[in-house]
């Protein structure tokens, strides 16, 4: 069960699918950021053993679904290249607390959320799709980043009792829904599209 305040509308996945190329390029540096996230927690917490090899594998998972979607972009002709971040995730983890033990829950159930926010947008976007191919490899993801959401929260509950994951992922949870509703409708995974795209 996806742990989110609040859906996406199904216009959402219509105006995504209009602006396909774009939102490819921007989900393909969505898994390598991913990627990233994991390999900083392996740096960051090496007092945490259990957590390596967990982490080590969604991490190459995560670099794996970068390659899948470079391969796509390139049979599909699109360029893969810089493109400028939404807001997003800079909004998101901006209600990170500082201090040491709250600062690791509040990463984990962020990253947690994203993947929450993925595995949705992926599920929506697979049923979208005219593309055959593309939206069996979204399929295929949609079920991983369900796991990454679960691998997330159960590291959470590592850090801090039951209690204070439940309250904070609430909080947190609508936090990103309201990150979300005050974007605008960009060609990116994850902007605008709780109210309908226009």
């Amino acid at each position: 069960m996806l742990e989110l305040a609040a859906e996406t509308s199904p216009e959402w996945a219509r105006w995504a699918a209009a602006h396909r190329d774009e939102v490819l390029v921007d989900h393909a540096h969505c898994e390598k950021k991913a990627a990233g996230a994991a390999v900083n927690l392996i740096f960051r917490h090496p007092e945490r053993p259990g957590w390596l090899a967990p982490l080590s594998a969604l991490a190459r998972e995560e670099l794996s679904h970068f390659e899948g979607m470079l391969a796509h972009l390139a049979r599909l002709g699109v360029a893969f290249g810089r493109q400028r971040p939404g807001p997003y995730g800079g909004k998101l983890h901006a209600r990170v607390r500082g201090r040491e033990g709250e600062r690791l829950l509040d990463t984990l159930l962020c990253c947690a959320l994203i993947e929450a926010r993925s595995c949705e947008r992926l599920g929506l976007l697979a049923a979208e799709l005219d593309d055959p191919e593309l939206a069996a490899f979204y399929r295929g993801l949609h079920a991983a980043e369900a796991r990454h959401h679960r691998l997330y929260l159960d590291l959470a509950a590592e850090v801090a009792p039951a209690a204070e994951v439940a309250t904070r992922l609430a909080e947190l949870a609508r936090h990103e829904a309201a990150v979300l509703a005050a974007t605008p409708p960009l060609p990116r995974l994850h902007a605008g599209g709780l109210g309908g795209c226009d």
